[in-house]
């Protein structure tokens, strides 16, 4: 029993350091975005290297595509979705044929199967103190915000450090 209390008292001064010196905020107005991104990427290895020198693999980038959802509708040119996250996806860019991956191998390199990426970047854009403003933020601020978007409600928005990031959101 004693064991769980400080382990909840421990959660709890975290809780406190975290969000102290943050600032709230009310957002009425805010537009949340995912931009979700598919990209091909292959790994080039030195060839006779083992697999426990991982610095001697550098990484090559090919086709990328994006696409932005906001407050959770689905996009137009959205292919498949909502996923598990209730993120909608663009379609796939094209893979990096052999022609491709050949092209950027340098002397004594091969080439790994190319790898497809996806990646999430998630933003949250509101009017503060007269000024809109837009900050990253996290996958749990905006699915308050695309929950609460079809409603109109407002949202509590707990700003990071230096007001630089939006770390929680309220729906009010």
């Amino acid at each position: 029993m004693r064991r769980r209390y400080l382990m909840h008292a421990a959660v709890a001064l975290a809780a406190a350091v975290i969000f102290s010196g943050c600032e709230q905020t009310a957002a009425n107005d805010y537009d949340a975005t995912a931009t979700v991104t598919y990209t091909w990427q292959a790994a080039y290895t030195p060839k006779g290297v083992s697999p426990d020198r991982p610095r001697d693999t550098r990484l090559e980038t090919f086709e990328s595509v994006s696409l932005v959802n906001h407050n959770g509708t689905r996009p137009g040119e959205a292919v498949t979705g909502p996923d598990e996250k209730g993120l909608w996806w663009p379609a796939l860019p094209p893979k990096p044929t052999v022609d491709d991956l050949e092209a950027r191998t340098r002397d004594g390199e091969q080439a790994s199967s190319p790898e497809l990426i996806k990646s999430v970047d998630y933003a949250i854009t509101f009017d503060n103190a007269g000024e809109t403003v837009t900050l990253p933020t996290n996958y749990q601020v905006y699915r308050q915000a695309a929950k609460a978007y079809p409603n109109q409600r407002s949202l509590a928005l707990t700003l990071g450090p230096n007001e630089g990031s939006v770390i929680n959101a309220e729906v009010q």
